[in-house]
């Protein structure tokens, strides 16, 4: 069985996973990439993981007809003349998390659908995922009577998603695909040479006796609101858009979602990364002796990535409220930020302090909006704020459970995600009474149900 140490990284804990052998996971991947002739990965679904509960004859994970097509799995083959809906073929299965080989059946029934169903497998490894947790698989070049496959399951919640995410370039939006092996290597090879002037210029601070230079080149990270705002003038202008005007925007959760965990963030670890880096070398800059200045300096080095995860975290969140205040402002919607009331501080308000206030008003005529990039427990703190109007927590987190979306139902929370997110088959959010698109949310509780909080409008 796999075991498990927690990490503490952005967005809270996750998990790094070793696999059976007692290596680290990750290694193991890197390891069977290179004898793998292509690479499928998948998001996945319900359908892909209630199965384990229990209750269920189907035992497995889908594959979706373009996978099919693209020859990753065997030719099937109907040969029971008393069942030619029936398409089928046995490959043998590695699972480096658990060890086991399975001889797992591939069955396709033309009479049902285009999926193709893989059953008898590692059952443990698909119990109790985050949701939108991952699958990765890889055909092996060269195959043996035995093994002509492996896979690994990737909850969500772990360092390896995140790394899984960031080498095959998985945006929130991904469903499935195939790819190369090469890509792995290509991401190396596009990192080095991106960071070889980066690393020369660290190279010639140090010979040069400029170090403390250089820490002052780099010791200012960009505001978040500036960093925010030159990641939405990169989606608008990829977009040909001038205006963030939530009435413009098709599907403006989708582009908060974008722009938030995606675009900005990758402007963020650019700076991050030559600060935190030239803090280090700072701190371990005039030592002969590295086991020695490692060990000796300890605890400023970790005072620095302690900083560094922290800042991470706090950008997280400014970032989401700074992309949703961008979208009311653009549509000309009337609210207040950070308002304090009852001891408490909601992001953001609608209309504004003094109607939230007013004895007088109906229920309607105010409303909060809380933002949460990662749900979590965290919801309770808005559940607790009684106000005398609706609640509405909008968040782009995908690895909510469904029990915890019924528990927010229940506290009278209703959440407002991206839109594909809403429509999601890896996600819990669709089919919940609780839960609106940010699409809905504008058209439906603003301009429809509050048209007084249109600037402009009575």
């Amino acid at each position: 069985m796999t075991e498990q140490t927690e990490l503490e990284l952005e967005g809270g804990s996750r998990v790094a996973e070793e696999a059976a052998d007692g290596t680290p996971l990750w290694w193991k991947i890197q390891a069977l990439v290179p004898e793998s002739e292509s690479l499928f990965i998948k998001k996945l679904s319900r359908n892909d993981t209630s199965w384990t509960s229990g209750g269920s004859n189907q035992a497995g994970f889908y594959v979706p007809r373009p996978i099919r097509d693209a020859e990753f799995l065997p030719t099937l083959k109907a040969d029971n003349p008393a069942k030619p809906h029936i398409f089928h073929a046995e490959v043998g299965i590695l699972w480096p998390q658990t060890g086991e080989i399975t001889r797992s059946q591939i069955r396709h029934f033309s009479n049902k659908g285009a999926e193709v169903h893989i059953t008898r497998v590692a059952r443990s490894l698909f119990k109790e995922l985050t949701p939108a947790s991952l699958l990765l698989m890889g055909r092996f070049k060269t195959s043996s009577e035995d093994m002509n496959y492996w896979a690994v399951v990737i909850d969500s919640a772990s360092e390896e998603a995140e790394l899984l995410e960031t080498v095959f370039d998985l945006d929130a939006s991904f469903h499935y695909a195939i790819f190369a092996p090469s890509k792995f290597h290509d991401y190396a090879t596009s990192t080095s040479d991106e960071l070889n002037e980066l690393i020369e210029e660290f190279r010639s601070a140090i010979r040069g006796g400029t170090i403390d230079a250089l820490v002052a080149k780099y010791a200012t990270i960009p505001n978040p609101s500036i960093i925010a705002e030159r990641a939405r003038n990169e989606w608008l202008a990829t977009h040909r858009l001038s205006t963030f005007d939530p009435w413009v925007i098709a599907t403006p959760g989708d582009a908060i979602m974008e722009i938030s965990r995606e675009i900005e963030y990758r402007l963020y670890r650019h700076h991050e990364l030559r600060r935190r880096t030239s803090e280090l070398l700072s701190i371990l800059h005039g030592s002969n002796d590295l086991p020695t200045g490692l060990i000796q300096r300890y605890p400023e080095l970790d005072q620095v990535l302690l900083s560094a995860s922290q800042q991470r975290k706090t950008r997280a969140g400014r970032s989401f409220e700074h992309h949703i205040a961008a979208s009311l402002t653009a549509g000309r919607i009337r609210f207040v930020e950070q308002a304090v009331t009852g001891g408490r501080r909601p992001d953001f308000v609608l209309p504004d302090l003094h109607v939230l206030r007013s004895r007088k008003r109906g229920y309607a005529e105010a409303l909060v909006l809380s933002a949460k990039t990662t749900l979590r427990e965290r919801w309770k703190q808005v559940s607790s704020e009684k106000l005398n109007c609706e609640v509405f927590l909008a968040t782009v987190d995908d690895r909510v459970a469904a029990n915890s979306i019924r528990e927010m139902a229940a506290s009278g929370i209703r959440l407002v995600v991206p839109e594909t997110l809403k429509t999601s088959d890896e996600a819990h959010y669709k089919g919940q009474p609780n839960v609106m698109s940010f699409r809905d949310f504008f058209d439906g509780e603003i301009r429809r149900n509050r048209p007084f909080l249109l600037l402009g409008m009575k």
